[in-house]
């Protein structure tokens, strides 16, 4: 029967169930669509013929509520959702957020903070022998001694922290199957020690081969030269082929045990798992209290690759899904686009069709296939391996087949470009069809900075490359007579960025007459190089020190030279151009930031208002005009 899983027992004895096999806690809403980590790894389950029931979002004070669909036979899984729940509940500057998206209505407050550990917890407490594995992004980036921002210090492997018996990281299809058919074949939990993709404890290294010994929990807590020497172990060692066995020792009698990564999905595996009977929305009985707003942007978005080998810094897909890309096939995703065309709230606009990057349809070279990725190299950082294979034809040809689709009137790309690869395409159908068919009116890329002592440690292309896109982009726009722009999403306070770069950054936006309407902050999230040079102040690929703006006030001043036209930022980039020594931006000349209070109303701002028509002129247009110049402008100004 093609249904959403059981919630409750009413639910079960539709199916004819009296007991399941998982059930399965998680913090977000029941939403059964692909995009949702849950929904995947239930379905996967299912196929292989067990029984799985969804308790979602259980309130963790009370016992009860993990109780609903009774006792089941092999065990319980446990994630905390399609986010961190640290992230999911605070913005970088620590404050609570206003809404939940995987949650109905949007309501705030219906998980807890840390959630995995919450909730096993409260497992353990009622089914005190019962196996419990834990999952998800919370799990999977904190499966090892890790800095956590929220708390400002190194906390312990999430498995140790939780109670629970078992940790499967990354994706998860193939790891929770296994895991699943030897507790079904009467094994005891403790003995799944062989799984790819798995972490687990141990009390001794007596049966633990072929391991790399990590520096232990006390050495990486007390000194950051350790913590930092681990991680780059640990990043190192994320790859299916390469990676090894990885020891974490916190104590004689107790070790935490990292297996290799699971092997990728074949093209054939990956459409198993995308052809499953997905009901592909939230359960209806969030309904009444508004549905779940996540869905809005994801229902009509098509996953079409995973993994990602771009390597920024900042990002910890390394950690999750690895560097190797996995592919459906183009018959899988027309099929699931056709599915989508039938459905009431379809108006003809497929919002996305990617993944991680959207344009990357394909491993970086064909020696991954068989030997992985280069532990110690990047491939498109800080310059394209000689070994990249820069090809967009089999993604064109993917794009071409979903416009021709009945019902379709457009297909977006928005889950991002990497506009670096576009470039070193020497053929620039890709760029041509791009801007034709799949842009409206703005794309949206990351160069993330404009300084290249910032984009190194960004694992970021230099300045140069990004220029050269934008002229690319603006040619060709004209050639097809089109006026679309890009927007560009900027970060401030990343490390390596003195109040120097992030002045040079506020120059770049001055000349190009830009003011974001949204800046992002570095946020250090767990199981990023960006965050281990955050906590170390040193580069863990190199060892060397790393400049990194920590103070609430520094990051506040670099936040607001990016929007340094906005009247409330005022004092705070005047105080940033002191600092910097750049008191030569603080006048009524074109080039200048702002002006000085003396000659004009707090507020008043100079740069591109001025257009060079002297500064009488410029001064009766304050802020508000640059509104207009927010988006339609960008990279119009000097033939950016």
């Amino acid at each position: 029967m093609k249904d959403f899983l059981p919630i409750c027992r009413e639910d079960m004895k539709k199916r004819g169930w009296e007991q399941c096999d998982f059930v399965y806690i998680i913090g977000d809403a029941y939403v059964d669509h692909t995009s949702f980590g849950p929904a995947i790894i239930s379905r996967v389950l299912e196929s292989h013929g067990y029984k799985v029931g969804i308790i979602s979002q259980p309130d963790w004070k009370d016992e009860q509520s993990v109780q609903i669909l009774g006792e089941p036979r092999l065990g319980f899984l446990v994630s905390a959702g399609n986010m961190d729940t640290m992230v999911n509940h605070y913005t970088v500057a620590k404050k609570r957020r206003s809404q939940d998206a995987y949650t109905p209505g949007g309501v705030i407050g219906k998980r807890p903070d840390r959630a995995t550990i919450v909730y096993c917890n409260l497992l353990r407490r009622v089914y005190k022998k019962k196996p419990i594995i834990i999952g998800g992004i919370e799990a999977s980036l904190r499966r090892l001694g890790h800095y956590d921002y929220w708390a400002d210090s190194v906390k312990r492997s999430v498995l140790l922290d939780s109670g629970a018996d078992l940790l499967s990281y990354g994706m998860g299809e193939k790891s929770i199957v296994e895991i699943a058919d030897a507790l079904d074949s009467g094994l005891a939990v403790k003995d799944i020690t062989f799984v790819a993709g798995t972490v687990y404890r141990a009390t001794s290294l007596e049966s633990v081969y072929d391991a790399t010994i990590l520096p232990s929990f006390t050495e990486i807590k007390e000194d950051k030269k350790s913590f930092a020497k681990s991680f780059y172990i640990q990043y190192c060692n994320t790859d299916p082929f390469s990676g090894k066995r990885l020891v974490e020792k916190y104590s004689d009698t107790e070790y935490v045990v990292q297996n290799p990564p699971a092997a990728p999905l074949t093209q054939a595996e990956m459409d198993r798992v995308y052809a499953l009977p997905y009901m592909r929305n939230y359960h209806p009985s969030y309904e009444a209290a508004g549905g779940i707003p996540a869905i809005d942007e994801l229902k009509f978005s098509l996953v079409s690759n995973r993994g990602c080998f771009g390597g920024c810094s900042f990002c910890a897909l390394t950690f999750h899904q690895g560097r190797i890309i996995q592919t459906r096939s183009h018959e899988s995703i027309l099929e699931e686009a056709k599915l989508m065309t039938w459905d009431s709230d379809f108006k003809g606009y497929i919002n996305d069709v990617g993944g991680p990057t959207a344009n990357f349809r394909a491993p970086a070279c064909d020696k991954q296939l068989s030997k992985g990725v280069c532990p110690n190299k990047q491939c498109l950082f800080p310059t394209p391996c000689k070994n990249l294979k820069v090809n967009h034809e089999d993604y064109l040809a993917l794009l071409r087949k979903l416009r021709e689709l009945p019902k379709v009137k457009k297909v977006f790309i928005r889950s991002g470009i990497r506009f670096d690869y576009l470039i070193y395409d020497k053929d620039r159908t890709f760029l041509r069809e791009l801007c034709e068919h799949h842009v409206s009116g703005q794309l949206k890329v990351a160069p993330e900075h404009v300084c290249d002592a910032v984009l190194s440690k960004m694992g970021k292309p230099s300045r140069g490359v990004y220029d050269t896109f934008i002229t690319e982009y603006k040619k060709m726009n004209a050639r097809l007579g089109k006026e679309q722009y890009v927007v560009p999403y900027l970060m401030s306070s990343h490390p390596g960025s003195t109040m120097k770069e992030a002045v040079e950054l506020a120059e770049y936006l001055r000349d190009l007459g830009y003011m974001p309407e949204q800046v992002q902050d570095f946020y250090p999230t767990p199981s990023t190089i960006s965050t281990c040079m955050y906590y170390t102040g040193l580069d863990p690929r190199t060892m060397e020190p790393v400049y990194v703006p920590k103070s609430p006030h520094e990051k506040a001043m670099q936040r607001a030279l990016i929007q340094y036209r906005n009247p409330k930022n005022y004092e705070l980039v005047e105080e940033a151009l002191k600092l910097a020594h750049r008191e030569d931006l603080i006048g009524f000349d074109k080039k200048c930031l702002i002006r000085p209070r003396s000659g004009g109303r707090p507020g008043e701002y100079g740069g591109s208002f001025g257009k060079g028509k002297g500064a009488g002129q410029a001064r009766q247009k304050p802020a508000a005009p640059a509104k207009k110049k927010t988006i339609r402008n960008v990279h119009k100004k000097k033939g950016k």
